[in-house]
This record gives C-alpha cells, sequence and structure tokens, in this order.
C-alpha cells in the first residue's frame, strides 16, 4: 500500500526508525492509512514523457534568457526592438551576429513582417561589441537551444502516440476554454480517465491541489493558503485558465475578470483553474461534451440585481431611467 507520509506522521518527539516503523504498523492493522491514487503503467509512462517535455522546455527558457543576457554585456540591444528575438528573424539576425561578416545595415535588412518597420531601430540595436569570446558563447547556447527544440519535437510525437488510446478524452478536453492538446494530454496523464477513483469532484479538486484551503477554527475562518497537490496538474490548469481568460464570449473570461477586480488576477487564475478542472472530471467521468454557459451566463442568473446596479450608477451621474419588461413575441 503506498500511503501519504504527511497523514501518517507520528507525534514529534523521540523519533527512531524503529517507533516509526511501529506506528506505521499500527495505522494499517486498524484501517487508517488512505491508500494514495496510482495510476496504470501506460499513465505513468505518459507521465513520464509529459513531465520530462515540461524540464525540456524550462532548460530552453533558461537558455534563452542566458543568451540574452549574453546580448547585453556585449551592448546588443535586440531585445529592446523585437518583441520575439528567437522568431525567424531574430535567429537570422543571431546567426549573422556569429558569422561577424555583416554590418549592422545589413542584419537589419534580414528583418521580415511587421519587423521591417523597425529598421532603423534595429540598426542602432545591433551596433555593439561582439568579440571572439562572446561568438563562441553565442554557437554554444544556440546549438543548445536548437537540440533542446528537436528534442520536444521528437517528445510531442512520442507523447501523441501514447495518447492514440485516449484520443477521444482528449477530443473531449480540448472543448473547454484554454485546454490544447498539451493540457489535455497532462490532464489525462496525472488525472486518468476513470473518475471513479475519486469519490467526488472536491476530492479531485483536493487531489491537484485548486480547491481552497481551509482553516477554521470555532467560529472564525481565517485566510488560508492553497492546497498542496499535484504541481504538475496546477501549473497545466492555471496555464489553462490563463488561456481562457482570453477566449472571447465564454463563461470563463466574464468570471476571471470579475474575479480579478475583487481579489487580484493570480487568485482569479487558481479559481478559474477550479473550475475548468470540474469540467474536465464532469466530462471524464459522463463522457460527454462540454457545455458553455456563455458570458451572459452570470448576468441572467442575477438578473434584478444587475439591472438595479446599472440604473443606481446612471441616477448617480444624473440620469432619469425608467425600465420597461422586453415584449414577448
Amino acid at each position: 500500500m503506498v500511503g501519504n507520509a504527511p497523514h501518517i506522521r507520528n507525534v514529534p518527539g523521540r523519533k527512531t526508525d524503529v517507533k516509526d516503523s511501529e506506528w506505521i504498523a499500527d495505522l494499517l492493522r486498524h484501517g487508517l492509512i488512505r491508500k494514495s491514487f496510482v495510476p496504470g503503467k501506460s499513465f505513468r509512462d505518459l507521465r513520464d514523457l509529459l513531465r520530462y517535455r515540461r524540464a525540456l522546455v524550462d532548460a530552453g527558457s533558461a537558455e534563452r534568457n542566458r543568451l540574452l543576457k549574453l546580448l547585453e554585456t556585449a551592448n546588443i540591444k535586440l531585445a529592446c526592438v523585437a518583441s520575439d528575438v528567437f522568431g525567424a528573424s531574430g535567429m537570422l539576425m543571431l546567426k549573422a551576429l556569429l558569422r561577424g561578416d555583416s554590418t549592422p545595415q545589413a542584419m537589419a535588412q534580414l528583418a521580415k513582417g511587421r519587423l521591417r518597420r523597425k529598421r532603423e531601430s534595429l540598426e542602432l540595436a545591433l551596433r555593439g561589441s561582439l568579440d571572439q569570446h562572446h561568438r563562441r558563447m553565442l554557437q554554444m547556447q544556440l546549438q543548445r537551444i536548437e537540440r533542446t527544440e528537436q528534442e520536444v519535437r521528437a517528445l510531442d510525437l512520442e507523447i501523441d502516440a501514447r495518447l492514440q488510446p485516449y484520443r477521444a478524452q482528449q477530443k473531449l478536453l480540448m472543448q473547454i476554454p484554454g485546454v490544447d492538446w498539451l493540457v489535455a494530454a497532462v490532464i489525462i496523464a496525472e488525472l486518468g480517465v476513470d473518475m471513479s477513483v475519486f469519490p467526488t469532484v472536491r476530492h479531485a479538486a483536493a487531489w491537484a491541489g485548486v480547491c481552497p484551503g481551509n482553516y477554521q477554527s470555532g467560529r472564525k475562518t481565517k485566510a488560508a493558503n492553497v492546497r498542496k497537490g499535484n504541481v504538475y496538474l496546477k501549473t497545466a490548469l492555471v496555464q489553462a485558465a490563463l488561456g481562457a481568460a482570453k477566449t472571447g464570449g465564454s463563461y470563463y473570461k466574464n468570471k476571471y475578470f470579475r474575479l480579478k477586480a475583487r481579489r487580484g488576477a493570480k487568485r482569479a487564475a487558481m479559481a478559474i483553474a477550479h473550475k475548468i478542472l470540474i469540467g474536465a472530471y464532469h466530462v471524464l467521468r459522463t463522457g460527454t461534451p462540454y457545455q458553455e454557459l456563455g458570458e451572459m451566463y452570470l448576468d441572467r442568473r442575477n438578473r434584478r440585481a444587475v439591472a438595479s446596479s446599472l440604473v443606481h450608477r446612471l441616477k448617480r451621474l444624473g440620469y432619469t431611467v425608467h425600465i420597461a419588461e422586453p415584449l414577448s413575441a
């Protein structure tokens, strides 16, 4: 049996391995150890691939930051002009810097698309002092970035092949606003597709660590941090929440900006991540498509309160307001 270590911790003091083992054995005899969720081997293999992909992406991001810092030490301000230094135009300029046979004017002409409008600024940004040491460092960093991108693409192909038996669940999850193929893959790998292992959706949210904390003593309820949970699933859900906040016409976007105005961006993102997990749980449990509530759902629920608030604001501005019910068709 695999148990959660914090749940079976002994009282402090007089700690030895023998006493800990006796305490755990006593708990096990009385049935006081809850079994931890252990997915099947196919899901564990998929977890390894996705977690390694995340590690590679993080390593690539760190290498990009080091490259930008290297350019700054050489007084090359490319990041101040180009929004994406590692895009098509930026990579052409970086390779030209590496060769060292182009003038700033020639490198500025390598810009493509809307970046061509900033050619004069690019000429000034590319006037640096890149010596042989900088070029050697730049060469190693570009090679590592390209190698990491190749490994990520190879992992994507392997992950896509492993997701073949769960293609139907992946398509259902991708109907949820903010959930792309990668977030859907993380949900399937970390949560599984059999929701019967969680008694309720609240148990799944607590296991993922996206539900609010609970700190109550007597009649006092104090502020509590978000629960600890599956960090890989939690970060993927928060990423999906930020994407859902940009999806026009969705309930999640409307709810996000309402919460953001009162509680801040981070709390709003965590709340939307919680709602996305609830939607994913029911989609996987029932096998039915996601039903979008719409951006006007909250206004329709409290129609009278919304109308009263708007009338009150208009009256404060000096208007005379008369409300009439719409004529029935």
